[in-house]
Formats: structure tokens, sequence, C-alpha cells
């Protein structure tokens, strides 16, 4: 199989006609990935330099393509612009396009958090299991592409095939189609991209890949208020988001902040749910209140916004997520597990699922 050096190697023999010297230590090539037989790389080039790249990005797949054990290549050319706005106030401002429905899906939720280690993903994933339980068509786009987990949490692996090398046909397991950035990746290697690639990776998992008719589509946004969630606002129309998080002052804090971004993008809040709400003791049975007690519940009324659901902190639901089964699937009558799929009845009754 080729090695990263030996790709790397090819590359430098193509020269940049608009920098100089050669494509790789030009810059122009980003992003890349040396995976078994398959290579993939971005080329990341100015847009008004798109005439005279394009037959290099041909050249750069033959050349790749030649090498001893390469069995796909994958290059997507994208662009960006180093120039500032020549005005902050034009007189002509540009119109953009509005959001657009993802094609064949009824609802799509958010299932947000303004911090990180509250369980938004594992909440994402057992409720998409329980709607399915539930007799939803359900998607699931993991678009927390810093920290991809559903992969793992939802048992899925292997890589998405492209039936015309534009669509891209989603994974499925537990009756959830699924689509993640993790599954385009090796599982330890990060995702260095600036925000004009975030952009456009998460909107090709929206609008490219081929979800089917499904009736909700949950959303696993990273922690914050940054690109991925004002890309996925502003490109698609979105139903409602969920916000997790923990009942503690310092995850509040955060959350509130997610809820005010979601006003601004003009995105209704479904409601709140207090994640790790309480946990019992497994030994004696006792109940104690790990990071407070009600915070949540408290925020969701000064908010206006209901409070779905108060899920306890559990240890059979963090073994079930690192196994690929979420609680749901592997203990459907257990007391955790009953909880999301009161929740996600929840969600059906209020016709966002």
């Amino acid at each position: 199989m080729a090695t990263r050096e030996q790709v790397l190697d090819a590359l430098k023999s193509i020269a940049d006609p608009v920098a100089g010297g050669d494509i790789v230590s030009s810059g122009v090539v980003r992003a890349l990935n040396v995976e078994g037989a398959a290579v993939r790389f971005v080329m990341e080039i100015a847009p008004q330099h798109a005439a005279a790249f394009t037959p290099l990005k041909d050249k750069a797949e033959a050349l790749i393509a030649a090498l001893d054990g390469v069995d796909s290549v994958s290059v997507v050319m994208t662009g960006h612009s180093d120039k500032a706005p020549p005005d902050l106030k034009p007189s002509r401002p540009a119109q953009p396009k509005g959001p657009e429905k993802i094609p064949g899906v009824a609802h799509v939720i958010a299932i947000a958090s303004g911090k990180g280690g509250v369980g938004k993903s594992t909440v994402a994933a057992n409720l998409a299991c329980a709607l399915a339980q539930a007799g939803r068509r359900v998607g699931l786009l993991d678009a927390d592409v810093y920290g991809p987990s559903q992969p793992r949490m939802l048992g899925v692996s292997g890589r998405p095939a492209s039936p015309d090398g534009k669509t891209i046909l989603p994974m499925r397991n537990h009756g959830v189609t699924m689509m993640s950035i993790g599954l385009m990746t090796n599982e330890d290697q990060a995702v260095v991209w600036r925000g004009p690639m975030l952009m456009g990776a998460l909107q090709q998992m929206m609008m490219q890949v081929q979800w089917g008719a499904l009736d909700v589509l949950l959303v696993d946004l990273p922690p914050g208020t940054g690109d991925v969630q004002l890309t996925l606002c502003q490109k698609a129309q979105i139903d409602g988001a969920v916000v997790v998080s923990t009942p503690q002052d310092i995850a509040l804090l955060d959350a509130r902040k997610g809820i005010d971004m979601f006003k601004q993008l003009n995105v209704p809040i479904i409601g709140m749910i207090e994640n790790m709400s309480t946990h019992v003791c497994s030994n004696c049975g006792h109940e104690e209140h790990v990071f407070g007690h009600g915070g949540v519940a408290r925020e969701a009324e000064k908010l206006g916004v209901p409070l779905l659901a108060e899920l306890p902190l559990d240890l059979q639901t963090r073994l079930a997520a690192d196994g690929g089964a979420p609680i749901t699937v592997s203990a459907p009558d257990s007391t955790q597990a009953k909880a999301f799929q009161a929740l996600a009845a929840k969600l059906v009754e209020a016709e966002v699922a």
C-alpha cells in the first residue's frame, strides 16, 4: 500500500501555476488522508484561480491512482478568499440564499449543548433509537466534526459508498440511518479544518447524502456556538432545537448562550433536557444529585420552554453507548431506556418527529 510520503512526493511533481513551486509546498494540498488503499485530500485554492487548477485536480487524481497499492482517490477542490470586504455596509448587499429543505426529510431537530461533556451525543443516539422503536423513520447526522462519536455509539463501521462520485449512501444500524464525518477518517485522526472546509463538509452531509424518506433527522451538533451551528441554521430548514445541559451552574451559563444563538437565528426551542440529573447507587440504592438538581427545570421555566426530560447519570447507559448498542437497544425494558422512550413520545406528540 502507498504511504503518505509517497503520495506527497508524487504531488510535489505538480507545479503551482499561481504561487510557483509545487502544490504541496505552496499549501494547496490540505487534509491528506491515506487509509489502506484509499487516498483523500483537498485542493484549497482562491476562487478566481479555479480554471487554472481544474486540470491539475484531474492530473493529481490520475497520478495518485497510478501509485502501487492505491485503489481509490478522492480529491475535493474548495475555495477561499484572503481579501477583506471592501465595505462593511455595501450600497447593494448581496442577497444570500435562504435555508433549504433537506430532500426527503419531514422534520429536522438540532440536538445542542452550550458546553461539552454534558452527554449530548449519548442523548442523541438513544433518542434516535427510541424514535425508531416508536415506528418513526429516523436519520442521525453526526455534525460534531471535531469529536464524532456516533459511529462508535451506533456500532457502525466502514466507509459510505458513492454510486456516482457525488451522492453519498449513508450507513444504517438499529433502525437509524446515520452519516458522520467520523466514517471518513480514522478513529484517532484529528480533523484539522478551517471554516470554509467545515461548512463545505457539513453542506455535503446534509444535501448530498441519500437520506431517503425520513420522518425526522436529528443533528448532533458540536458544543458551543460556532461555524457548524451557524451553517446548519443558515443552510437548512430547522424545525427546532433541543438543548441538553447538566444541572450545574457552569453548564447552564453556556446553555443560555446556545439558546440565545438559536433565537437570533430564528430557530424555535423545542425544549431542554436535564442530563445526569441524579445518580442512584447500584449497591445500596442511595440517590445523590452529583451535579445539583432542578437547575435545568428552573431555567426552562424562566425561558418559557418545556422541560422534556430529567435523565439519570448511569453506568449502564455509558457502557451500552461505548459498546455500540445504546441502552434503548441493549436493554429496552430498563428504567433508563424508558426515560428515552418517554422523551421520544413527547416529540412525536408535539408533531416535530
